[in-house]
């Protein structure tokens, strides 16, 4: 064998071990959905030089490469209507941070403690539920693709740890039902894009419980999802009682990503999470091992990381922010993201 042959091998071998060896995207990223609805009540955000900020490019500076924003039906005032969040997701794409769109099929907060059916969908029977909630889906998916959008991720649902919709695909009485809204929502998202991945979310990561239980119900009834994304917020497992502390829900949390993924084979994503904005040095501390744990106790199948509101202050009580300014909570994402560069690019020498 020629000895430039013999190189060329070598060196085609050698590409394709760093191709193998190249890590993984680990997504961090907040959901800034009242973004314009802030701006609207003309509130300002300011960087910690004390210059106005527009949300966005804020987050961009704290690291952050990815962005949700949800959707409702037709909501009082417009915001987070379908072409609110177009506007926010250009913003995005500015950036070139990738977009994850959370629909909550409501005309406003879908939770585990409501999930209301939108006002013009009340009166319609099963099989046009499904038709509406495709057809909702396309639609807004359609006005993003259509002004060069790219779309990454798409929940069918905000926190169904009892189904959505109610009562017609509330999960204990009617599993089937929300089986088969929630497969309406899957197939729509993948005739828009293919490629994006359909995300299916619960609160109460540390629980595994509710995850079976929908999980289950779900494969039983041939619903599809491509990744499992769960609620991480430590103040409010203690709040219900599901854990004694901090430590508990860290622990736990990670446990059940990976024992979902050898349960379901599907990958996990914490798309939200949430600490105490008055308690700022124990939030990062916080922030930061929950970041930890995601990126180094899940076996490789936590993806990433959404702060839920950051900029949100007031009532509120698990925001980022004070004054309109970030805390200290928000420096656990730009510490993560300066890491994972550095060890990016040892990695590609």
């Amino acid at each position: 064998m020629k000895k430039s042959t013999i190189i060329a091998i070598i060196a085609l071998f050698s590409v394709s071990y760093c191709i193998a060896q190249q890590i993984p995207t680990f997504w961090l990223g907040a959901d800034i959905s009242g973004t314009t609805a802030l701006e609207a009540q003309n509130i300002k955000l300011y960087n910690l030089r004390g210059e106005i900020t527009e949300n966005t490019a804020l987050m961009y500076q704290y690291g952050m490469n990815a962005i949700r924003l949800r959707v409702w039906v037709n909501p009082r005032g417009g915001f987070c209507s379908k072409e609110d969040v177009l506007e926010m997701a250009k913003r995005a794409k500015y950036y070139g941070m990738a977009v994850m769109v959370d629909f909550h099929y409501s005309d406003w907060w879908a939770d585990p403690g409501k999930q209301n059916i939108p006002g013009a969908w009340l009166y319609y029977k099963y099989d046009e539920m499904k038709q509406t909630l495709a057809a909702h889906t396309r639609e807004t998916l359609q006005l993003l693709k259509s002004n060069n959008i790219d779309v990454k991720w798409v929940q069918v649902g905000n926190e169904t740890t009892h189904g959505f919709l109610w009562p017609m695909g509330r999960a204990e009485e009617n599993m089937e039902q929300y089986a088969g809204l929630t497969q309406a929502g899957y197939e729509a998202v993948k005739e828009v894009f293919p490629d994006a991945q359909v995300i299916i979310h619960l609160d109460g990561g540390c629980d595994p419980k509710r995850y079976d239980f929908i999980f289950d119900g779900l494969r039983k009834y041939n619903a599809k999802w491509d990744i499992i994304g769960i609620s991480v917020y430590p103040y409010w497992d203690q709040e219900a009682g599901l854990e004694k502390d901090t430590d508990g829900t860290i622990r736990d949390f990670a446990a059940n990503i990976k024992r979902m993924f050898a349960k379901y084979g599907k990958e996990s994503m914490i798309v939200e999470v949430g600490v105490e904005a008055k308690k700022p040095v124990e939030g990062k501390k916080t922030m930061d091992k929950i970041i930890n744990a995601a990126l180094n106790d899940c076996d490789g199948h936590c993806l990433g990381v959404f702060y839920w509101a950051p900029e949100l202050e007031g009532a509120y009580p698990l925001g980022a922010f004070d004054n309109h300014r970030p805390t200290i909570i928000m420096d656990a994402f730009k510490e993560c993201a300066d890491k994972l560069k550095k060890s990016a690019s040892r990695n590609t020498h």
